[in-house]
């Protein structure tokens, strides 16, 4: 039996790490391991391929808020390296291990939207 279901928001089920065709299913089994489908409508993830970007994205996002951070930081209160080693490092990791999964998330659900596949243009 084949269900229609609506479209979705890739933005609100990526940042919520749902399903991108019913919203409801988790899409992950691990931190950043994809699920082999979803348990809620049963939507095969094979067509997951999320490749490097996820981690670029944080490079890039991280990157700026921290790098645009530590140098008011540095121009206004010029503090130690101990002390910019104690901020910065632990705010990296926090930022980057929360964004990851999101933003990974978030570019599976465009790619579903969007009906990224590899080698789709040959096949059209």
């Amino acid at each position: 039996m084949s269900y229609h279901y609506p479209p979705l928001s890739p933005f609100s089920t990526g940042l919520r790490c749902r399903c991108p065709r019913c919203g409801q299913g988790k899409l992950f089994q691990g931190f950043l391991d994809t699920a082999p489908a979803c348990t809620v409508c049963g939507q095969d993830y094979k067509f997951i391929d999320a490749g490097d970007g996820p981690a670029v994205f944080v490079i890039l996002i991280v990157g700026f808020i921290v790098v645009g951070a530590a140098l008011v930081v540095e121009v206004k209160y010029q503090p130690p390296m101990w002390v910019h080693m104690s901020i910065w490092m632990p705010l990296i990791l926090i930022l980057s291990l929360g964004m990851l999964r999101p933003l990974k998330a978030l570019l599976i659900a465009l790619q579903y939207v969007n009906k990224a596949r590899e080698g789709r243009l040959a096949d059209d």
